[in-house]
């Protein structure tokens, strides 16, 4: 790790090889010591995940490079690489991990770890990639080690001994909390809230007159907040470049077309009325659903336990309909549509309860024998951030009530306003559990 650290210029704190430990035995006690680095995969999620194509894997060689100055800084790359790979400079605004030293190896020298090892535990070999792909189907190469079939990595671990069945790495029981990354929480809470109230103001125009321009504004917003998250947004206009593989890309690009077509209704609904801006809308609403739709293959991609497609995509469309119809009560009633406000309100606090509901079911997880890595989020909430979690339910039934009382008794502008504000700040809570709970399966570390 130190030959690595000083060879390569790392920051303090930024390591490209690591060392974990196993722990495991009976009768008898066993330890092992594992070290990792960057395993150059035969598919790696670095690459096909990356929005601005800043890796390339030598045909070759094998070797996964990182392009620095293609690089703006998206964080992408920590999502889709299951073995918590790339490291993230804020310094530089870029991700950097290792080449496997290929400088040193195009001149028949060794890599710094292999040279500085004093046991020889560490070679360069060429290797199959069909070897590779076996390798990976038949399992996790190491106890408590993210599933090799996802990207197939070319590393292999050899053995003298046979590791104990209950071989566990040390840090197997810890509750991590990951990054909370606030941008992208607000980016996806408002943009989520936008294609809601757009597509409620289809639904009901005469209710809600010109809300496109509201939820236009939302968008334009949301997505504005979502470039401070990179490292470098000077360059934020390249990450339409790995639309063939990334949907990171697919995402922005429809979100874009969202925002255009938002625009031409708003502008067609003021100077150009009938059926042009109806269309207009209706495809503004549609390339909406798709982008919510996007929003959420972009973390059901990194094939993370937490994130799946089954629990991102309703969480997302939910947020969808229970911001989106909130926002949409408060405006009907300020523009004098009490019937339609109060169907409105309706709407947002059965979603915002169901939402709840999902959550709830979620959390007692907790109680779980078996060790996941949903037991582990329910933990982490129920536990280090219990406080976040119990402000999320508190701002989540405040608004659910709120909505729920003026569907069924006279609104007013205050409680519609104030109900509004709670559901969507609820959301932003709960957005930002699902990056800080995320419960990623790591490499094997050390004791805690």
């Amino acid at each position: 790790m130190t030959a690595c650290h000083n060879l390569n210029g790392l920051e303090d704190g930024e390591t490209w090889r690591r060392t974990g430990t196993l722990l495991g035995g009976e009768a008898l006690a066993h330890k092992q010591t594992v070290t990792s680095a960057c395993h150059h995969c035969v598919e790696p999620g670095c690459m096909t995940g990356c929005p601005v194509r800043a890796y390339e894997k030598d045909p070759v060689t094998g070797i996964v490079r990182h392009l620095d100055d293609q690089c703006i800084g998206c964080r992408y790359c920590l999502f889709t690489c299951p073995f918590d790979v790339p490291q993230f400079s804020s310094r530089l605004g870029i991700v950097r991990k290792c080449d496997m030293c290929s400088d040193r190896l195009s001149v028949g020298e060794a890599p710094a770890c292999v040279q500085a090892c004093p046991t020889e535990a560490i070679a360069i070999r060429t290797t199959a990639v069909a070897d590779a792909a076996r390798a990976a189907d038949a399992g996790p190469f190491l106890p408590g080690a993210p599933d090799p079939a996802i990207t197939v990595p070319t590393t292999h671990y050899k053995s003298s001994r046979p590791l104990p069945r209950n071989t566990l790495p040390a840090d197997f029981h810890q509750i991590r909390r990951e990054d909370a990354h606030p941008p992208l929480a607000v980016m996806l809470v408002l943009t989520q809230v936008a294609v809601g109230l757009f597509g409620a103001g289809q639904l009901l125009p005469g209710a809600l007159g010109d809300s496109s321009a509201a939820a236009l504004a939302i968008a334009v917003f949301a997505l504005g907040a979502s470039v401070l998250h990179l490292g470098r947004p000077q360059y934020a206009f390249r990450a339409i470049l790995g639309l063939k593989t990334s949907w990171l890309s697919r995402e922005i690009v429809l979100f874009g077309g969202f925002v255009g077509l938002a625009l031409g209704h708003a502008v067609a609904h003021r100077w150009l009325p009938g059926d042009l801006a109806r269309i207009a809308g209706l495809a503004a609403t549609g390339v909406g659903i798709a982008a919510v739709f996007g929003s959420a293959m972009v973390y059901a991609a990194t094939k993370r336990p937490c994130w799946r497609l089954p629990l991102t995509g309703p969480l997302f469309f939910a947020t969808t309909v229970a911001g989106g119809t909130s926002a949409a009560a408060a405006i009907a009633f300020a523009l004098g549509s009490t019937a339609s406000s109060q169907a409105l309100a309706g709407l947002a606090a059965g979603a915002v309860a169901l939402k709840l509901a999902s959550e709830a079911i979620l959390l007692a997880k907790a109680g779980d024998r078996r060790v996941s890595p949903l037991r582990q989020r329910a933990q982490l909430l129920l536990g280090p951030a219990r406080a976040l979690t119990f402000a999320r339910f508190v701002f989540g039934l405040a608004g659910a009530a709120a909505m729920a009382l003026a569907a069924w008794s006279v609104p007013t502008a205050a409680s519609l306003g104030a109900g509004a504000i709670a559901v969507v700040v609820g959301e932003l809570l709960e957005r930002h559990s699902y990056f800080i709970a995320a419960a990623a399966p790591r490499m094997p570390g050390e004791l805690p």
